[in-house]
């Protein structure tokens, strides 16, 4: 079982990646939600560079990622799960949602503290939000993020299996609800129960500091929900909310080289 992930993982995750980002990318073209800002050509090379450039680093410095941990853990008996062992039909839900509600309480704290806002601020600071708005994230958070990552799973001692699982479906969910399509209203009422739709996580796009501050969540919408963080629309509308952040909206903040040393620059928090 655990060479059989580890040998499987790196080709279910990009087959999860590539399978969604094109199907995601025809929806926006279909039918999309908002009018753009600024044409894919000039938004999209920086954005999807920064995804292979991320791939890249946690390749290279986290050769096993998070499901490598999982199976250090399993293999060495450590971890929540590994001391009081539960059957697999248990354990793999019970993974999901723990892991879920920290990526959510992870998410909070980027936005929380100033040296990790200014991270974190370049993935808000796109003036659209569309598929490739979920892939964008400085390196230096990405990283860090692995490395939180990698010691939750630790100390959970979750299962390899959950742990692959909640990692392609981050992924995908990550690229889902950031994207530029549009879902009948009724839909997306009675799916927000149960998920993240791109309407709801539109507002956390919103360049309203309240706005931004709220719908935290990727997977899962009952975080927000319980603790009091849930927005159901922007206060302006859909149509007519500003995306991202009133500091970065200058044309020159889309290149690769301005986002990347955005974190040193201008220095803001979110109020």
């Amino acid at each position: 079982m655990p060479d059989d992930v580890l040998t499987q993982e790196p080709l279910l995750r990009l087959a999860a990646f590539a399978g969604i980002l094109l199907l995601m990318m025809l929806w926006e073209v279909l039918a999309p939600r908002r009018s753009r800002r600024y044409p894919r050509r000039r938004r999209w090379p920086a954005n999807l560079l920064l995804a292979a450039i991320n791939t890249l680093l946690l390749r290279l410095l986290f050769p096993l990622a998070a499901v490598g941990g999982a199976l250090l853990a399993e293999q060495r008996g450590w971890g929540l799960f590994q001391l009081w062992p539960l059957p697999l039909w248990l354990t793999l839900p019970l993974s999901l949602l723990v892991l879920d509600f920290l990526i959510y309480l992870q998410h909070r704290l980027f936005h929380a503290l100033p040296w990790l806002w200014r991270l974190h601020r370049m993935h808000h600071s796109d003036p659209d939000i569309d598929v490739t708005t979920g892939l964008r994230f400085h390196p230096l958070e990405i990283l860090l993020s692995m490395g939180i990552k990698l010691g939750i799973v630790i100390l959970l001692g979750a299962p390899p299996l959950s742990v692959l699982l909640f990692e392609v479906l981050l992924n995908a969910t990550s690229m889902f609800n950031h994207g530029n399509v549009r879902l009948p209203p009724r839909l997306d009422a009675w799916l927000r129960l149960l998920l993240v739709t791109p309407d709801m996580h539109r507002v956390h796009h919103s360049v309203i500091p309240r706005e931004t501050n709220s719908n935290f969540g990727f997977n899962l919408p009952w975080w927000d929900r319980l603790l009091g963080t849930y927005r159901a629309q922007p206060e302006a509308g859909h149509q007519r909310m500003t995306i991202g952040l009133n500091d970065f909206q200058d044309p020159a903040e889309l290149r690769l080289g301005r986002l990347l040393t955005q974190p040193w620059r201008q220095r803001k928090e979110p109020k």
